[in-house]
């Protein structure tokens, strides 16, 4: 059996609840925030191949539009996940390639994902379960 948790602890007890990093702003939910958007994943993992022009990165990513490409690419600038190199030629040639810090991040979307591939089957079944049961309870 695990120990306490403080968290709902503090909360019952009329204390200050703790997050899920304690009592400390550990910026998960920032993290959250732009993991959890529909297009930051895909254009991370492809970029985890290495630097990409920007019209390689929407062949490479199907269904993302111009505009979410552009928003995407700009919030993980932004976030210090990539950088934008612009080659000063006519037109301007523009490139995005994954920072240390983003390099890094994809280590973990990598391991992410290969937990899914190993799990897919088991969590399939298990849904098919619980919906199963969900109809006789």
């Amino acid at each position: 059996m695990s120990g306490p948790n403080t968290a709902v602890g503090s909360q019952v007890n009329g204390g200050t609840p703790l997050g899920p990093c304690g009592d400390d702003d550990c910026g998960i939910r920032d993290v959250l925030d732009r993991l959890g958007d529909r297009w930051t994943v895909l254009v991370v993992v492809e970029l985890a191949k290495g630097s990409r022009r920007y019209g390689e990165l929407e062949r490479a990513i199907p269904g993302i539009s111009q505009r979410m490409l552009s928003l995407t690419t700009k919030r993980l600038c932004r976030d210090g996940l990539t950088e934008r190199i612009v080659h000063p030629t006519l037109p301007p040639q523009v490139e995005y390639r994954l920072t240390p810090m983003g390099r890094s991040l994809s280590v973990m979307i990598s391991a992410l994902a290969d937990w899914s591939r190993e799990n897919k089957s088991a969590i399939a079944e298990a849904r098919a379960r619980w919906d199963g049961s969900v109809g006789t309870a």
